[in-house]
This record gives C-alpha cells, structure tokens and sequence, in this order.
C-alpha cells in the first residue's frame, strides 16, 4: 500500500465523511442539536410548539381565575373572624359552658 497515492487520501476522506454522517444522524434521532452550515447548532425544532402554549396559557388562565377566587374566600374569612359580631356570639357561647360561666349571687 502506497501511503501517498491518491486510493488512499480517498480513503481517508471518506471515513471522515461516513462518521461525520453518523454521528449527525445519532444526535439527530437522540435529540441533540446538529451541527449547521457555519459551524454553530441548530436545536430540533418542536411542530407542536405552538399547540402547547395555547393550552398552557389557557391553564395558566384558569389557574389565575381560581386564585383570585381563593383570595376573595380567604377576604370573606378574614373578615368574619375579625368581625366584632362574631366575637361577642364567641363569647356568649363560652359562657354557655358548664363550669366557666361566672356564677350569679343571691341576696
């Protein structure tokens, strides 16, 4: 074999060829990004893409709906507790019960 003939220069271009063609197919199949024209990547692109965000922002959406009405159920409670109504009715209750109620004397 003559190391300078040109069978050989071919040979050695055609390997390179047949792994750079390979190795471009395995991160192609396994979802890496390839390699473009110039030198940068170019990332595999997503054909639902677009589906996906529409159905995202209409979950974020309703997500957003039913944490304004969370909120304004914690306002409601919020204030029920604070309410000085529900106070006093707290009070009378505690006085309802045996052995806490102050007891009344007779004269």
């Amino acid at each position: 074999m003559h190391w300078g003939g040109p069978f050989f220069v071919l040979t050695i271009i055609g390997m390179s060829f047949g792994a750079w063609i390979l190795t471009t197919w395995i991160r192609a199949r396994h979802g890496y990004p390839i390699e473009n024209e110039w030198g940068g990547m170019t990332a595999r692109g997503d054909l639902d893409a677009g589906r996906k965000i529409a159905l995202l922002s209409n979950e974020n959406g309703a997500l957003k709906d039913k944490i304004d009405r969370l909120e304004e159920r914690v306002r409601v409670l919020e204030r029920i507790v604070t309410d000085k109504s529900a106070d006093l009715a707290h009070e009378i209750e505690r006085l309802r019960v045996p052995g806490d109620a102050p007891r009344l004397i007779e004269h």
